[in-house]
Protein backbone atom coordinates (compact mmCIF):
# COMPACT_ATOMS: atom_id res chain seq x y z
CA UNK A 1 0.00 0.00 0.00
CA UNK A 2 1.38 3.38 -0.93
CA UNK A 3 0.89 6.77 1.32
CA UNK A 4 -1.71 7.89 -1.73
CA UNK A 5 -3.68 5.08 -1.03
CA UNK A 6 -4.23 6.13 2.53
CA UNK A 7 -5.61 9.05 4.65
CA UNK A 8 -6.37 10.85 8.28
CA UNK A 9 -8.82 13.45 8.74
CA UNK A 10 -9.85 15.42 11.65
CA UNK A 11 -12.63 17.49 11.96
CA UNK A 12 -13.57 19.85 14.61
CA UNK A 13 -16.75 22.44 15.23
CA UNK A 14 -18.68 23.37 17.93
CA UNK A 15 -21.14 20.58 17.02
CA UNK A 16 -18.38 17.42 16.70
CA UNK A 17 -15.29 16.21 17.22
CA UNK A 18 -14.12 13.68 14.32
CA UNK A 19 -11.21 11.55 13.36
CA UNK A 20 -11.52 8.68 10.99
CA UNK A 21 -8.21 6.93 9.09
CA UNK A 22 -9.46 5.24 5.73
CA UNK A 23 -7.03 2.64 4.05
CA UNK A 24 -8.45 1.60 0.14
CA UNK A 25 -6.22 -1.51 -0.03
CA UNK A 26 -7.12 -2.79 2.96
CA UNK A 27 -9.08 -6.08 4.35
CA UNK A 28 -12.24 -4.83 5.32
CA UNK A 29 -10.77 -4.35 8.92
CA UNK A 30 -13.14 -1.73 10.98
CA UNK A 31 -13.84 0.07 14.33
CA UNK A 32 -16.36 2.66 14.52
CA UNK A 33 -17.44 4.80 17.44
CA UNK A 34 -20.11 6.85 16.84
CA UNK A 35 -22.03 6.96 19.84
CA UNK A 36 -25.23 5.70 17.09
CA UNK A 37 -25.40 2.13 17.26
CA UNK A 38 -26.98 2.02 13.73
CA UNK A 39 -24.77 4.16 12.13
CA UNK A 40 -21.95 2.22 13.68
CA UNK A 41 -23.39 -0.71 12.08
CA UNK A 42 -24.08 0.48 8.94
CA UNK A 43 -20.04 2.09 8.74
CA UNK A 44 -18.76 -1.38 9.70
CA UNK A 45 -20.44 -2.95 6.53
CA UNK A 46 -19.17 -0.55 4.60
CA UNK A 47 -15.88 -1.22 5.67
CA UNK A 48 -16.03 -4.54 5.17
CA UNK A 49 -17.83 -5.16 1.85
CA UNK A 50 -15.70 -2.15 0.43
CA UNK A 51 -12.43 -4.18 1.72
CA UNK A 52 -11.24 -0.88 3.24
CA UNK A 53 -9.52 -0.53 6.48
CA UNK A 54 -11.55 1.67 8.45
CA UNK A 55 -11.68 3.79 11.81
CA UNK A 56 -14.15 6.63 12.73
CA UNK A 57 -14.00 8.17 16.05
CA UNK A 58 -16.62 10.49 16.53
CA UNK A 59 -18.25 12.84 19.43
CA UNK A 60 -21.39 14.53 18.68
CA UNK A 61 -24.15 16.67 20.39
CA UNK A 62 -26.48 13.56 20.54
CA UNK A 63 -28.66 15.23 23.45
CA UNK A 64 -29.92 17.34 20.45
CA UNK A 65 -30.59 14.69 17.92
CA UNK A 66 -28.25 12.33 15.24
CA UNK A 67 -27.95 14.85 12.22
CA UNK A 68 -25.15 16.88 12.93
CA UNK A 69 -22.51 13.48 14.03
CA UNK A 70 -24.56 11.40 10.72
CA UNK A 71 -23.53 14.39 8.19
CA UNK A 72 -20.51 15.30 9.98
CA UNK A 73 -19.11 11.47 9.62
CA UNK A 74 -19.87 11.35 5.79
CA UNK A 75 -18.43 14.69 5.36
CA UNK A 76 -15.29 13.26 7.04
CA UNK A 77 -15.26 9.89 5.30
CA UNK A 78 -15.67 11.66 1.91
CA UNK A 79 -12.61 13.83 2.30
CA UNK A 80 -10.10 10.92 3.09
CA UNK A 81 -11.72 8.99 0.15
CA UNK A 82 -10.99 12.07 -1.78
CA UNK A 83 -7.32 12.23 0.04
CA UNK A 84 -6.81 8.73 -0.17
CA UNK A 85 -7.31 8.56 -3.94
CA UNK A 86 -4.95 11.57 -4.37
CA UNK A 87 -4.73 11.95 -8.10
CA UNK A 88 -6.92 9.31 -9.55
CA UNK A 89 -4.18 7.58 -11.27
CA UNK A 90 -4.92 3.88 -12.15
CA UNK A 91 -8.12 3.44 -11.01
CA UNK A 92 -11.01 1.73 -12.84
CA UNK A 93 -13.38 5.40 -12.20
CA UNK A 94 -16.79 3.54 -12.22
CA UNK A 95 -18.29 0.89 -10.10
CA UNK A 96 -22.09 -0.16 -9.72
CA UNK A 97 -23.68 -2.67 -7.24
CA UNK A 98 -27.64 -4.15 -7.71
CA UNK A 99 -27.44 -5.79 -3.95
CA UNK A 100 -30.34 -7.93 -2.79
CA UNK A 101 -30.63 -8.15 1.28
CA UNK A 102 -33.92 -10.49 1.66
CA UNK A 103 -37.17 -8.49 0.61
CA UNK A 104 -35.07 -4.94 0.25
CA UNK A 105 -33.08 -5.01 -3.43
CA UNK A 106 -30.65 -1.46 -3.78
CA UNK A 107 -28.80 0.03 -6.29
CA UNK A 108 -25.67 2.14 -6.21
CA UNK A 109 -23.66 3.35 -8.91
CA UNK A 110 -20.44 5.65 -8.22
CA UNK A 111 -18.67 7.52 -11.11
CA UNK A 112 -15.11 9.06 -9.01
CA UNK A 113 -15.52 12.01 -11.17
CA UNK A 114 -14.80 15.33 -9.19
CA UNK A 115 -17.82 15.91 -10.08
CA UNK A 116 -20.27 16.00 -6.63
CA UNK A 117 -23.95 14.92 -7.17
CA UNK A 118 -26.06 13.09 -5.66
CA UNK A 119 -29.26 11.21 -6.80
CA UNK A 120 -31.64 9.54 -3.97
CA UNK A 121 -34.02 7.43 -4.38
CA UNK A 122 -34.80 5.40 -1.38
CA UNK A 123 -38.26 5.69 -0.13
CA UNK A 124 -38.54 4.21 3.97
CA UNK A 125 -41.90 2.65 4.92
CA UNK A 126 -41.31 4.06 8.57
CA UNK A 127 -39.34 7.21 10.00
CA UNK A 128 -37.51 5.08 12.62
CA UNK A 129 -34.33 2.23 12.28
CA UNK A 130 -34.37 1.96 16.14
CA UNK A 131 -33.56 5.59 17.53
CA UNK A 132 -32.02 6.83 14.19
CA UNK A 133 -34.01 8.99 11.75
CA UNK A 134 -34.67 7.11 8.72
CA UNK A 135 -33.83 10.95 6.83
CA UNK A 136 -30.90 11.09 7.83
CA UNK A 137 -28.98 8.27 5.96
CA UNK A 138 -29.71 10.54 2.62
CA UNK A 139 -27.70 13.30 4.84
CA UNK A 140 -25.07 10.56 4.89
CA UNK A 141 -24.51 10.03 1.49
CA UNK A 142 -24.98 13.67 -0.08
CA UNK A 143 -22.78 14.93 2.71
CA UNK A 144 -20.06 11.58 1.97
CA UNK A 145 -20.36 12.15 -1.87
CA UNK A 146 -20.15 15.88 -1.97
CA UNK A 147 -17.29 15.80 0.05
CA UNK A 148 -15.58 12.90 -1.61
CA UNK A 149 -16.24 14.69 -4.99
CA UNK A 150 -18.16 11.26 -6.92
CA UNK A 151 -21.41 11.08 -8.47
CA UNK A 152 -23.32 8.55 -7.11
CA UNK A 153 -26.70 7.33 -7.68
CA UNK A 154 -28.60 4.98 -4.78
CA UNK A 155 -32.24 3.80 -5.77
CA UNK A 156 -34.35 1.28 -4.15
CA UNK A 157 -35.66 -1.31 -6.17
CA UNK A 158 -37.60 -3.68 -3.75
CA UNK A 159 -38.07 -3.50 0.42
CA UNK A 160 -40.11 -2.63 3.27
CA UNK A 161 -38.13 -3.17 5.90
CA UNK A 162 -36.23 0.27 7.05
CA UNK A 163 -33.17 -2.03 8.62
CA UNK A 164 -32.46 -3.81 5.08
CA UNK A 165 -33.29 -0.73 2.93
CA UNK A 166 -30.85 1.11 4.68
CA UNK A 167 -28.18 -2.03 5.13
CA UNK A 168 -28.89 -2.70 1.17
CA UNK A 169 -27.96 0.62 0.85
CA UNK A 170 -24.69 1.39 2.51
CA UNK A 171 -23.28 -2.62 0.97
CA UNK A 172 -24.50 -1.63 -2.25
CA UNK A 173 -22.41 1.79 -1.81
CA UNK A 174 -19.49 -0.20 -0.56
CA UNK A 175 -19.55 -2.43 -3.33
CA UNK A 176 -19.39 0.05 -6.16
CA UNK A 177 -16.53 1.67 -4.04
CA UNK A 178 -14.36 -0.80 -4.17
CA UNK A 179 -14.98 -1.45 -7.90
CA UNK A 180 -14.48 1.85 -8.52
CA UNK A 181 -11.09 2.55 -6.76
CA UNK A 182 -9.63 -0.10 -7.79
CA UNK A 183 -6.54 -0.41 -9.70
CA UNK A 184 -6.94 -1.26 -13.68
CA UNK A 185 -4.29 -3.49 -14.76
CA UNK A 186 -4.79 -2.54 -18.30
CA UNK A 187 -4.25 0.66 -17.33
CA UNK A 188 -2.39 1.31 -14.30
CA UNK A 189 -0.81 4.71 -14.68
CA UNK A 190 -3.20 6.56 -16.62
CA UNK A 191 -6.17 8.72 -15.22
CA UNK A 192 -9.29 7.69 -16.85
CA UNK A 193 -10.67 10.72 -18.28
CA UNK A 194 -10.08 12.35 -21.75
CA UNK A 195 -9.71 15.21 -19.69
CA UNK A 196 -5.98 14.00 -17.95
CA UNK A 197 -7.29 15.14 -14.94
CA UNK A 198 -10.55 13.88 -12.66
CA UNK A 199 -10.94 17.35 -10.80
CA UNK A 200 -14.81 18.78 -11.62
Amino acid sequence: MTAARTATIARTTAETDIRATLALDGTGQVRVATGIGFLDHMLTALGRHALFDLTVEAKGDLHIDFHHTTEDVGIVLGQALRKALGDKRGIRRYGHSLLPMDEALAEAAVDISGRPFLAWSVPFARDKVGEMDTELFEEFFRAFAFNAGITLHVALKAGTNAHHVAEACFKALARSLRMAVETDPRSPDAVPSTKGVLEG
